[in-house]
């Protein structure tokens, strides 16, 4: 028997928010996390960036050898994951067994910070000197293996490494999990730390950032002025449970969670597949399995990264999805205007949107869209929020290897 999945908790570490009180309440505000770059002295071909400006690791719950032990992207992870437990309720071994409860974190990256520390050790100092935590720091999978640590959970375990794509999968993945009964509850989500010149090397060397100094011109994604994505850093986590777990134990239940698509464009390492097709079916996917039926009221959080490419190709794949009549009904927008994107953790933070956009009947804006590119005329609620009473909402993440996913939610009204 297929079990009900619900949501009855989240947590967030972003550029504009590091609370989902606070997180929520500047995404609707239109404010936006992008600035010029601080605190990297190499030169740069970018300019501007989402940083998460003063993370303090004590007050979210950390302790010091938390801190010492842990590179900053399984840190954000972790008090993500703090937020998320607390809002739920959740216990291991009062209200949850412990081998119930899992964890489904991923990271797109992982441990850049110590990945660069330690070559630097390694080609001033000999192998001898590297550190003996250097693995455990660095490896993608050790955000979800330290949050299982922390709350006990000796469940199913499972990181994704999909690139832009990964929590979105990792929360589909979870999603599958409970539904099939392999769990009754588990924190999922991403964490990614790679605001780093490594990664603005790599990423700008390859075109895909954007050069604009100006940060109210650097991502504005569907807009026919944009360059390329803001690189950002940050976690999402939520704790995924099943329905009837949560009813029983009072959970307050956020939003319910009803379908999960997943393909793969095996087109380019980089570049979208430009008839849309693969991109089309995981949103076709999510949207059956939650049994959408024109007419309903819909919110898709985009990918919308602010790339030329991206922004039209996802339009056209609305479109398919959906026909173009529903298209044109559904309300759209890119929160990567305001956050930046957040690699591996941005699914799970477009997710959290769309949850919370279900719960207020509030569409979040895309900011910065001044003058819409005429392949992109869909809704896209430009810079302003718009109150609108929605039945579903979807979460749509198109990765670099040409990883589709999207996961779909209904309103939850007990």
């Amino acid at each position: 028997m297929e079990k009900r999945v619900v949501i009855t908790g989240a947590g967030v570490i972003s550029p504009v928010g590091q609370s989902l009180d606070e997180f929520w309440s500047n995404i609707c505000a239109g404010v936006s996390g992008i600035r010029p770059i601080e605190g990297i002295e190499e030169e740069l071909t970018v300019h501007v960036a989402g940083q998460v400006f003063g993370f303090d690791p004590a007050a979210q719950g950390l302790t010091a050898a938390d801190v010492r032990r842990s590179d900053l992207y399984c840190q954000y992870a972790m008090a993500a994951s703090i937020q998320a437990m607390a809002q739920s309720g959740l216990v291991s071994g009062e209200n949850i067994a412990p081998e119930r409860f899992g964890v489904y974190i991923g990271s797109g990256i992982g441990g850049v910070h110590t990945f660069v520390d330690q070559t630097k050790v390694l080609l001033n100092e000999g192998a001898r000197r590297i550190s003996p935590l250097f693995i455990p720091m660095m490896i993608s999978n050790i955000a979800a293996g330290n949050v299982a640590i922390r709350f006990n959970a000796q469940g199913v375990c499972l990181p994704a490494v999909s690139a832009c794509a990964t929590s979105t999968n990792t929360a589909g993945e979870a999603y599958r999990a409970i539904k099939h009964g392999y769990a009754d509850a588990i924190l999922t989500g991403g964490s990614e730390a790679a605001v780093h010149p490594i990664a603005f090397g790599g990423f700008g060397n390859c075109k895909a950032l954007t050069t604009e100094s100006d940060p109210k011109r650097a991502s504005i994604p569907f807009d026919k002025r944009r360059s390329g994505f803001v690189l950002a850093e940050g976690a999402g986590v939520m704790l995924f449970e099943e329905y009837e777990h949560a009813v029983k134990r009072g959970a307050t239940i956020l939003a319910e969670v009803v379908g999960y698509g997943n393909t793969c464009d095996a087109y380019h390492y980089t570049a979208p597949r430009p008839d849309g097709a693969a991109a089309t079916r995981a949103m076709r996917q999510a949207l059956d399995e939650a049994g959408y039926q024109a007419g309903e009221e819909l919110y898709i959080n985009a990918h919308g990264t602010s790339t030329p490419l991206n922004d039209k190709t996802e339009t056209a794949v609305i479109k398919m999805a959906l026909g173009e009549e529903e298209a044109r009904r559904a309300s759209i927008s890119s929160t990567k205007s305001m956050t930046g994107h957040m690699l591996g953790a941005t699914g799970a933070v477009e997710l959290i949107s769309a949850v919370l956009a279900l719960r207020d009947g509030i569409v979040p804006p895309t900011v910065g869209l001044e003058e819409a590119d005429p392949e992109c005329d869909l809704d896209y609620t430009p810079n302003v929020a718009r109150k609108r009473n929605l039945d579903v909402a979807i979460s749509n993440s198109l990765g670099f290897g040409g990883h589709n996913a999207c996961v779909a939610l209904r309103k939850y009204n007990g």
